[in-house]
């Protein structure tokens, strides 16, 4: 037989478990100049890229080869990171002395937190080496919404970000400019300048073009230059890049859109 008990409640507070979208900076060099370097060189055309997002410092990589073990300047890290409009909150992977620094510049110890990885292993097709950008990756995705859409060119100089959705383009991407998205990015259209998708982490973004040839492609931080061609079955044609994961780290595949 049930029991119902009587019971109040407070009139001014409730307690609820919340769940914060934080970003991730896995840190993986403690060269303070490099990352300020490497930050300005991502993000210094992109002023509005991070809106005082919250930030996890992930020390994991850096108990790992020739700098395991190095101090790090958390004050000047901290004030590093707020130049480009985050908030470092909480820090985790450290070693005993660098969570006892970190926690004495007023990060919070996050021993729980994880951090998004890239979509499961995946046999990459050949493609060229890519290079690994210093750009954060989220703790959680952002929340779905509507994609933006864009029906006019873009001209050299010209930047689109579609922050938190995906990104569609009804016209060309010309040299020069460049389209970002948190999601996909569908361009209905030649593409011939920089494409990045998945800008703050999600390996699950694609970028599709009904004509590829760009100057730059990029998804979740992994991205390659017009330095190295495309291959001829997909340059100039209707092909789709995606992101896959193996043993030897993440790579962009670029396949064809067959009709």
């Amino acid at each position: 037989m049930s029991t119902v008990l009587s019971a109040s409640a407070p009139t001014t507070f409730e307690i609820k478990s919340a769940h914060l979208p934080l970003v991730a900076l896995l840190l993986k060099s403690a060269d303070l100049a490099r990352l300020g370097q490497e930050l300005t060189q991502r993000y210094g055309d992109i002023p509005d890229f991070f809106d005082h997002d919250p930030l996890l410092v992930d020390l994991t990589p850096l108990q790992s080869g020739p700098e395991a073990g190095g101090l790090v300047d958390f004050p000047a890290l901290l004030t590093l990171l707020r130049q480009f409009r985050l908030q470092p909150v909480a820090v985790r992977g450290g070693d005993d002395a660098q969570m006892a620094a970190a926690e004495l510049a007023g990060l919070m110890r996050a021993d729980d937190a994880t951090v998004q990885r890239s979509a499961a292993a995946a046999t990459p097709a050949p493609a060229p080496a890519q290079t690994q950008a210093p750009a954060p990756a989220p703790v959680a995705p952002p929340a779905a919404a509507g994609a933006l859409v864009v029906d006019k060119p873009l001209r050299s100089g010209q930047q689109v970000y579609a922050r938190g959705r995906d990104l569609v383009v009804m016209a060309m991407v010309n040299p020069g400019a460049e389209v970002i998205a948190d999601g996909h990015i569908h361009i209905y259209a030649p593409l011939r300048g920089k494409a990045i998708a998945g800008a703050r982490g999600n390996a699950d973004a694609r970028i599709f073009a009904m004509s590829m040839d760009p100057e730059l492609i990029s998804i979740a931080g992994i991205y390659r230059t017009s330095d190295t061609p495309l291959p001829a079955d997909v340059l100039g044609k209707p092909a789709q890049v995606r992101l896959v994961s193996g043993p030897d780290g993440d790579k962009l595949v670029i396949d064809p859109l067959n009709p």
